[in-house]
């Protein structure tokens, strides 16, 4: 390329044209068929990526979310009236577990399992009617001591709930009652045991009181309680196969994931009648 000297030497000498020629830069080149092939290519992928994101979208937009029976609220609200009643603890040991904020789900966990929340539910083979598995005769005596203000009603769902709150914690707590003699016979409950202590909390540690059943020392874990919702429910509903006990336990894990797969298979796997 000529300097600054020879192009004004050129202009100069009449030689414009050559000059201009010799200093101007190469014309840019057109992309070839190559190039647009693979920026077609590009946009193709692209175009194809964003409308399966915008029907992913709209899909999920358009379905609602799994969750629980619509009835699931229902019971909740009746258990809340239910647990007001001070006397649903477990005698003497004062245990709480059906009613306590971070475990009363069991209650509707319970009746979803039998009865579909329904508080008009007739077992067909049994006769029993209401949404625990409890007889009226039973229901009857542990309203009793519930201090009802009205005999028992198995059709009553915070009746129902009630007596199945007291049952609960006597199974997991055993109770002190009086005997036909005037002795006290005390009842042990799951957790009045080495190997109940150790397969709920972790550890066979038991704490022991003249007149009381036998208590786990430790508190629960997150497993253990699981566990024990699934040993409950095999006592509460006798001869309950180990799936649907095993059920109940997931489901009450569960209570704040109601979307997951096993909750899912769990509740399309109840009959209609909740039997």
């Amino acid at each position: 390329m000529p300097d600054d000297g020879d192009f004004e030497s050129g202009l100069a000498d009449g030689g414009q044209v050559d000059a201009l020629a010799s200093y101007r830069r190469p014309a840019a080149r057109r992309p070839g068929r190559g190039g647009l092939i693979r920026h077609w290519r590009f946009f193709a992928v692209g175009g194809a990526a964003l409308t399966a994101g915008v029907v992913a979208v709209v899909v999920t937009a358009g379905s609602p979310a799994p969750g629980w029976p619509a009835s699931v609220a229902t019971v909740e609200a009746e258990a809340g009236t239910a647990c007001a009643n001070q006397d649903v603890a477990a005698e003497p040991s004062g245990l709480n577990f059906a009613c306590a904020s971070d475990s009363r789900q069991v209650l509707w966990v319970f009746s979803l399992l039998t009865s579909g929340d329904n508080p008009r539910y007739v077992d067909p083979a049994t006769g029993r009617e209401g949404l625990e598995p409890i007889t009226a005769a039973q229901g009857g005596d542990i309203a009793w001591s519930l201090n009802l203000h009205h005999p028992y009603n198995p059709a009553d769902p915070v009746d129902s709930l009630a007596v199945a709150a007291r049952a609960i914690d006597n199974i997991v707590s055993g109770a002190t009652v009086t005997s036909a003699s005037g002795a006290q016979d005390i009842e042990p409950g799951l957790e009045s045991t080495a190997a109940g202590c150790q397969r709920y909390t972790g550890s066979p540690a038991l704490v022991t009181r003249a007149g009381y059943p036998a208590a786990c020392a430790k508190p629960l874990t997150a497993s253990g309680t699981q566990a024990l919702v699934s040993d409950v429910f095999t006592q509460w509903m006798a001869g309950t196969p180990a799936k649907t006990a095993s059920d109940a336990g997931t489901l009450f894990a569960s209570a704040g994931d109601p979307g997951s797969s096993q909750v899912q298979a769990i509740l399309a796997s109840l009959p209609a009648s909740g039997g």
